[in-house]
């Protein structure tokens, strides 16, 4: 099992910047890939970015160069530094968790936090 608790969402205006975190009940370096998805209104969840046990990145084409996810092993936490900040960013943001190894064993499992609401107003 993973817990995640998300936290840094707000109210900013057009232009800032916020920084989300993810705190994990397991050490993120067993957990294959974490990640940030959004959900606004009316549209389904989509991927913003994503980080693996490796390091590898993978952004998607709306925020890239404007976003960064990076990650801090040692307090099992993932952060996005979102910069630039559009008012089409706005949207619940949602840490995921996607498979894990524990005692050896890998678990392809799906892992949600309970989201993060990010306003930017024009």
């Amino acid at each position: 099992q993973v817990q995640l608790v998300e936290s840094g969402g707000g109210l900013v205006q057009a232009g800032g910047s916020l920084r989300l975190s993810c705190t994990a009940s397991r050490s993120i370096s067993s957990i294959n890939v974490m990640g940030w998805y959004r959900q606004a209104p009316g549209k389904q969840r989509d991927l913003v970015a994503q980080i693996s046990s490796g390091g590898s990145t993978n952004y998607a084409d709306s925020v890239k160069g404007r976003f960064t996810i990076s990650r801090d092993n040692a307090k099992s936490t993932v952060y996005l530094q979102m910069n630039s900040l559009k008012p089409e960013d706005t949207a619940v943001y949602y840490c995921n968790a996607n498979g894990y190894v524990s005692g050896g064993v890998y678990y392809a499992r799906d892992y949600w936090g309970q989201g993060t609401q990010v306003t930017v107003s024009s």
